[in-house]
This record gives structure tokens, sequence and C-alpha cells, in this order.
């Protein structure tokens, strides 16, 4: 009774005549009027008698309206134009909310299927964005490094300059990640108040085998004491999907104020705020104490000026002297030439003969001082240690970085050994610390 009362406000009903009649019938005897109200004298009683065939006047938001016949439109027209009952007609317009999910759903669809989801090889999940990580109690960082095209040579491996950028690198980082980087390149807060920086004076690389194009690999480092003023960092790089050691790196770092550019000590303020990050562990790679020598143009018989070499000589009294000038881009954050650039120019003296049958596989460096933009430099090299060369044995070479007038930049001393031959030395991990 309810549902069909709560119908009927919604959907009008047009009755037919006959029911009307009907109806009519039974409230009593008279006439109809569908018009309005109708009052008639009854015969047999004299009260009056109350016909009603009308509805109150609609209302819209309180208001009456009132509705206004139209002429030559009636009843019966309007109940035949009213569309039949039925249960589809009765819904709501779902067409709008039914667009609406569609398009939500065809862009869902394809923001999916622009998705990458084709499977990678494993050694492009490690760290794919190269920002490394803090491992092994806090003391050591880890980061790694695909080898690009750019950074292979003419024997399609990675360049000496390539791995020892990886190893400046990681070291800056390094600072980063232990919240040790002010606002110098790789100095703490407490340095850079001081206007302290640091500067390598001793690095001894060992190589046992050159990452090819596409490799990918692994570079821990970590730091320790070495000595009351100085800092030791160590490096390791490994091949990060097979775990095979690389290169093995040790160097020694002391501080200078950028100001006055002399060497400094260790400030106690600084000193504590390294001292928490040093690990006891003796230095990856043994420390060779040969003393490195001096060249100048009367050490060797032969002398080669320009960077044209000709190998036609006794390569065991063989010297080259070539002159280089630092350029703009030459120089770092600090102004002056990084130590990286000072590998580059001690190999450019290098006979080509050692150069094409050989590969560097290990490098003693010695900075002396530092040089700047305005300076010339000459790079010296001269072969001391020679096996057989038709046996294609090792090559021992002297090398001198030094300004024009005689100052010392870098002495060095560099061991090459034929291409392909195996490497010497292993070392399988990051060194724990030492009790």
């Amino acid at each position: 009774m309810v549902a069909t009362a709560a119908t009927s406000s919604f959907f009008p009903i047009t009755s037919s005549p006959d029911s009307i009649d009907s109806k009519n019938k039974k409230l009593g005897n008279g006439s109809t009027n569908l018009g309005g109200i109708k009052l008639k004298p009854s015969a047999s009683s004299g009260s009056l008698q109350v016909k009603a065939n009308a509805q109150a006047p609609p209302k819209i938001n309180g208001t009456t309206v009132v509705m206004t016949p139209v002429e030559g439109f009636t009843s019966e027209d309007a109940a035949s134009s009213l569309p039949p009952r039925t249960f589809i007609n009765q819904l709501p317009d779902w067409s709008m909310l039914l667009a609406a999910i569609t398009t939500i759903f065809l862009a869902a669809e394809k923001q999916w299927m622009m998705l990458d989801w084709k499977p990678r090889r494993p050694d492009m999940l490690i760290d794919p964005f190269g920002i490394g990580r803090i491992v092994q109690d806090g003391l050591v960082f880890r980061q790694n490094f695909s080898i690009r095209s750019y950074e292979i040579g003419a024997d399609r491996t990675a360049s000496i300059e390539t791995l020892m950028n990886h190893l400046q690198e990681t070291a800056i980082n390094h600072c980063k990640s232990a919240g040790l980087l002010g606002d110098g390149f790789g100095a703490t807060p407490g340095m850079c108040k001081k206007n302290l920086i640091w500067v390598v004076t001793r690095m001894q690389v060992v190589v046992d085998r050159y990452p090819t194009w596409g490799d990918v690999v692994q570079v821990d480092t970590w730091v320790s004491a070495s000595g009351k003023n100085g800092m030791r960092r160590d490096w390791l790089v490994s091949n990060s999907k097979t775990g095979e050691i690389l290169t093995r790196a040790s160097s020694v770092w002391v501080m200078m104020n950028k100001l006055t550019r002399r060497l400094s000590k260790i400030p106690e303020e600084v000193r504590g705020e390294i001292e928490p990050h040093f690990m006891n562990s003796d230095p990856v790679v043994a420390e060779d104490n040969r003393k490195l020598v001096k060249l100048d143009d009367s050490t060797a018989q032969y002398v080669r000026k320009g960077l044209t070499v000709t190998t036609g000589c006794p390569i065991s009294f063989f010297s080259i002297v070539v002159a280089v000038s630092p350029r703009w881009s030459d120089l770092d954050v600090n102004q002056h030439v990084n130590n990286v650039k000072y590998v580059g120019w001690i190999l450019e003296s290098t006979p080509l003969g050692i150069v094409e049958s050989h590969e560097l596989c290990s490098m003693t460096l010695e900075y002396r001082r530092e040089c700047g933009r305005d300076s010339v430099l000459q790079s010296l090299t001269a072969v001391s240690g020679v096996g057989n060369l038709g046996n294609m044995g090792e090559i021992e070479c002297q090398h001198l970085l030094q300004l024009e007038e005689g100052s010392e930049i870098v002495r060095g001393r560099t061991q090459w050994r034929p291409k392909n031959a195996k490497s010497f030395g292993k070392m399988d991990q990051v060194p724990a610390q030492s009790a």
C-alpha cells in the first residue's frame, strides 16, 4: 500500500472514464465535473453535496504554481502522450557516469602500456642511479659504475683515467653520505670554517684487470688514520656480477689552507668529525718504499721533445720530454689542477711502443706541489727496468712532471705488463677491522 502511494506520487496514473463513472456512482447521484468543484442540492435530504474531481495546485519550492490550461489540449491527449511505464524508463540517466568511467579506464590502460615491463639484466638492477650507500657497520662506502663507451680506449677497456675518476667520485660521495660534506670539495664543516681542503700526497694503484665496455664495477672505499696529521683512503674495485677483484688503490691525504696554500695540521674540531669514521685496517696495497728518483735531461742518453715518439733507439735508455699547459677545464673547484689530470700528462710521455704492446698494471705517484692554470709543465719519462721485449717481459718506467723552470710537481713510477698477461696479486674482499 505504501509503495503504491509513493509510486503514484512520482508517476501519476491516468484513470479511465469507466473507472471514474463507477466511483461516481458509489459517491452518489449526480454528474461529474472534471473542471472543478460542483455544488448540487439533494432533493431527498436537502443537504449540500460536494463533488470534487480536482487536485490541489502544485507547488515548487513552497510557491503555488497556477496551471493555465492549453486551448485544445484535453486530458485524453495528455494521457496518450505519456510513454508506457517500464523498468528501463524509470532508471536515472547513467550515460554521463558511464562515459567518465570509460575515460578513466582508457587512460589507465594507456599509461600501463607505456611502462617498460621488460625484464632487465641482473647487473643493471644494482644501484641504477649510482648514488651509493654505506655498508659494513657504517665505515665502508659502496658505489657502482657502468663503463660507458666514451670511457674506453683503443683496447676496448676502461682507461686508467676512468678508474681514477671512479676513485675520486666515491671519495667525495663517501663524505657526503656520512654527513661530512660542507661547502668545500670534500671538506667537512669544520674544515670550511678554517679554509682547509684535502690534498693527496701519495697514491698507489694496482690494476689486476681492466673492465670493458658495459661492465658494472663496484667500488668500495674507507678511510684510516695515517700518522698524526694524515688520513689514508683505500679503494677496492671489483666486478659487481662476478665479484672478481679488478683494481686496488691506497692514498695518503693531508690538509692545506686554501688561502695561504700551505699545509696545515688537523685541528681538533676536524679530528673529532673524521675519527669516528676511521677503520682500523691495513692498507689494501702493500707500500712500495723504493725511492722515486728525480729525472732531468741528463738522466738518459736520448731525449725527445714533443708528442711524436720514435721507437728505433734502445728502449732501456729512452727518455722523452713533452711540454703541456693546463687548461681552464683541468681545474677543480679548489682552483688547482685535479690530481687525475696529472696521470694523463705523465702517460703522455710514455713511449708508444710500450703503450701498444703493454698495459699499465701498477702506478706509484708522489705529489710534490700544485700547479695552476698559467703553469707550463714538462712531462719526462725514462724506461729503467726492462725485460726482454722479444719475450714480452715487464717494463718499469720513471716519470717526472715539473714546471718549465724546474720545480717538481709529481714524481712517479709505472709498471707495464704484456697485454693479456695474467694479473698479479690477489685480494678477495674488503678487509675487516684489525683487532
